[in-house]
């Protein structure tokens, strides 16, 4: 149900209170479709009105089944019981009602639209008078002493009053909200409900658009070649359309010619006086009906330019040339890293690096794809001839200085360990490791963070794949050097000879061996 509806509905059955005509009340407030928990408080206390006392409890039942954080409807529904003689569901109700004021003096639902304020001393004042019909008579006392410290100062001798008749083992009369109090909707919302006209009617204009037929307001209609139509709806008159202009015409108290014969021009309009009014190069102006000839839509001419509105390009736009990589390096790259692959043979054999910092796309027959990760990642390929002083110069070339006396090291395909490269047998080992012409390895310098105190050990359990050269790329399974904590969500780690940053919920806290002090 729109909430429009639902609030003209709430109101006709608010008017329908106030003059007291309950049952137009009941059936307007039931026709609501998914009444809400107001609405329903509302039936309740019509039934109230009426004395259904087993309505008004059905009624109730369904606002704190809606909201049951409504104290008022706890309330209500405990005064019904009362008067129903459950005495156990009317205390249950009572104690909720004063749960849900959260020690609070009062709770104000003017602001929800019922005009009254439920305090705590009435509530306390209810949960007496059912103890009192439970024979609890001792609990029901020091429950009202407790609504008399909360009593305001208007209602002192009632309390007192109420207390006496405790303490003679006379019952008490429950309390419950004013009769005729409902919850009615916002006054804005009211008033909102009749739309009002600010702007009034439309107007439909014509355009001044060169050779355009459109006029008036019409749905977009996919292009044609040369002219376009408008639909029926939009023409205003019967007579528009093209005309062809039979002489020259002269405006009046003009000797220079408006409107050329053979002339085409489109009539919006033709009055009863004899004039028509037209567009002819954008201008609008009044032309004598009798100089003017029907004729049909003039049709496209693929050799002019300007007639009708210009349509897109039939041509599809060629595609971008490729970039030269003789004329052009990789920006930030380094000198001789920008060799193509047309110069491949004239290189130097197995020393040639790929124009970008990515595995290369292309391989030299007998060599091998070397992907080293130092500051920054590169792939270079390279022969097993290569010794391992021509690998650190390669390295020095590539990367810093540093990197001629860093640590190497790469994974072994079977362990997974890294191990570490210091001299010419172990680089022979490392050839071993060759799959499929790639290897990796890794590059740690000098100056690398390995002085750098660890501060516990997380195991990987994702793999995590780097998203900028500040990132620590690892696989599941690996052992992470945790360096610093970046923030709740970062850390900064160190992995293979590398170090960078990583999320927290990548890995988990490395269990402490128990034997380890």
């Amino acid at each position: 149900m729109a909430y429009r509806d639902l609030v003209r509905g709430w109101h006709e059955g608010v008017l329908a209170v106030d003059k007291g005509d309950w049952e137009s009340a009941l059936k307007i407030f039931s026709s609501i479709e998914e009444p809400s928990a107001r609405i329903c408080f509302n039936i309740g206390c019509v039934h109230l009105l009426t004395g259904n006392l087993e309505g008004a409890v059905q009624a109730f039942d369904q606002t704190v089944t809606k909201d049951n954080r409504l104290a008022v409807g706890f309330f209500q529904r405990g005064f019904v019981c009362l008067q129903l003689d459950k005495y156990e569901e009317a205390l249950y109700d009572s104690r909720m009602a004063l749960t849900l004021l959260r020690y609070n003096p009062f709770i104000d639902y003017k602001q929800l639209g019922l005009r009254h304020m439920l305090y705590a001393w009435e509530v306390l004042y209810n949960i007496a008078a059912a103890q009192c019909r439970l024979g609890q008579w001792q609990e029901a006392k020091v429950t009202l002493e407790n609504a008399i410290i909360q009593r305001p100062e208007g209602r002192t001798m009632s309390l007192d009053l109420a207390l006496k008749r405790i303490q003679e083992h006379l019952f008490l009369d429950p309390m419950q909200i004013p009769p005729g109090e409902f919850f009615r909707p916002r006054k804005k919302e009211v008033e909102q409900l009749d739309s009002k006209d600010f702007l009034g009617k439309p107007k439909v204009i014509s355009s001044v658009i060169p050779n355009d037929e459109y006029i008036g307001f019409e749905p977009l209609r996919p292009q044609t070649k040369g002219f376009y139509k408008p639909s029926v709806d939009a023409v205003q008159d019967c007579d528009s359309g093209y005309y062809r202009v039979l002489g020259h015409y002269y405006p009046k108290d003009s000797e220079e010619v408006a409107l050329k014969a053979s002339s085409l021009v489109f009539v919006l309009t033709k009055d009863t006086d004899g004039w028509a009014t037209v567009i002819h190069n954008g201008q609008k102006l009044c032309v004598p009906t009798s100089l003017l000839e029907p004729v049909h839509a003039p049709k496209a001419d693929k050799w002019k330019i300007d007639n009708g509105i210009p349509l897109p390009p039939d041509k599809v736009p060629p595609s971008r040339p490729h970039l030269k990589q003789k004329d052009k390096q990789q920006p930030g790259s380094t000198e001789g890293e920008g060799i193509n692959a047309d110069d491949a043979n004239s290189q130097t054999n197995f020393m040639q690096v790929p124009l970008f910092p990515k595995e290369a796309s292309f391989t030299v027959d007998g060599a091998i794809l070397l992907k080293v990760h130092c500051s920054y990642t590169i792939a270079v390929q390279v022969s097993e001839a290569l010794s391992l002083s021509d690998l650190r110069s390669l390295l020095k070339e590539k990367f810093c200085q540093d990197a001629e006396h860093g640590k190497l090291s790469y994974r072994h395909s079977s362990s997974g360990e890294l191990i570490a490269v210091s001299g010419e047998e172990d680089l022979g080992k490392m050839w071993q490791q060759v799959m499929d012409g790639k290897l990796t390895l890794w590059c740690q310098g000098p100056d690398s963070c390995s002085d750098r105190p660890v501060l516990y050990q997380m195991v990987a359990e994702y793999k995590y794949i780097a998203e900028g050269p500040e990132d620590l790329e690892f696989n599941e399974g690996d052992t992470l050097d945790i360096l610093a904590e970046v923030n709740e969500d970062w850390l900064e780690g160190r992995c293979n000879g590398k170090i960078g940053i990583f999320p927290k919920c990548f890995a988990v806290r490395a269990r402490m061996d128990p034997a380890q002090p």
